[in-house]
């Protein structure tokens, strides 16, 4: 069961990440959107965008150097474990709440805004599940491993970070995920399920960027003034082509 939850099921999700992105890039380019429903109403949209985008990006940071920073590494720099403790609990948080209550704005203006409700798809709707599942799960293993020790600390950085630099390098070790909390083992496997669904979703404009605007010609606008020389006043009709 530990190779089946921690070697194969993630090695699965990553092929679908990686497979479904390219076959959603081949096949569905005019969906590869973020289905913009600005247009249908502003208000909540820019309190609960900002908040949510926002907090995202300090969770995924924290998550990059959480996972993929050994903890030999950041010793060296000289950041004992109290002091990267206190900062991954308070940043952990601070970053979990501002994505958590942007998202439960974004979801209650999808909700109430007809509009906007009707533009929901189902592949939304299981997204926003699984997503929620994931940052609610993550605050909870903050709070509850580092702020009340429940049944003693557990050092992810010994554990669940090895095992997923062990993952990435494709010799996964999955007593380590095994031996983890069940709140990291939840955590671990909604995420992965997130992964999953990914590609089927509109969390692919995450890998959109307007590079194009940076090589793009400028685009020049010149306005007609009839009273000038060589100008005319267009007529109805269709103009005669000559042959």
């Amino acid at each position: 069961m530990s190779t089946f939850l921690w070697v194969i099921v993630p090695y699965l999700c990553l092929a679908v990440f990686v497979v479904g992105h390219l076959w959603r890039y081949r096949y569905d380019k005019f969906g590869w959107t973020t289905r913009s429903s600005q247009l249908y109403e502003d208000r909540l949209l820019r309190l609960g965008s900002p908040l949510f985008h926002f907090g995202m990006l300090g969770v995924v940071g924290g998550h990059v150097i959480g996972l993929l920073v050994p903890r030999s590494w950041t010793a060296a720099i000289g950041i004992d474990d109290h002091l990267y403790h206190y900062v991954a609990v308070l940043g952990g948080l601070v970053a979990g709440v501002m994505a958590l209550v942007g998202m439960t704005i974004l979801i209650y203006r999808r909700r109430t805004v007809g509009p906007v409700f009707s533009a929901t798809t189902r592949m939304d709707k299981v997204m926003y599940a699984f997503l929620g599942a994931a940052i609610v799960l993550g605050m909870w293993n903050t709070v509850a491993g580092s702020v009340f020790s429940l049944g003693g600390e557990y050092n992810y950085r010994e554990g669940v970070s090895v095992w997923y630099r062990s993952f990435l390098a494709f010799q996964p070790d999955a007593e380590l995920m095994a031996d983890a909390p069940i709140g990291f083992q939840l955590h671990a496997l909604v995420a992965f399920g997130l992964f999953a669904l990914w590609p089927f979703t509109r969390l692919v404009h995450v890998f959109s960027a307007p590079v194009g605007y940076l090589t793009r010609p400028y685009i020049v606008y010149r306005s007609r003034d009839d009273a000038q020389p060589g100008s005319r006043v267009p007529r109805r009709g269709w103009d005669k082509v000559g042959s």
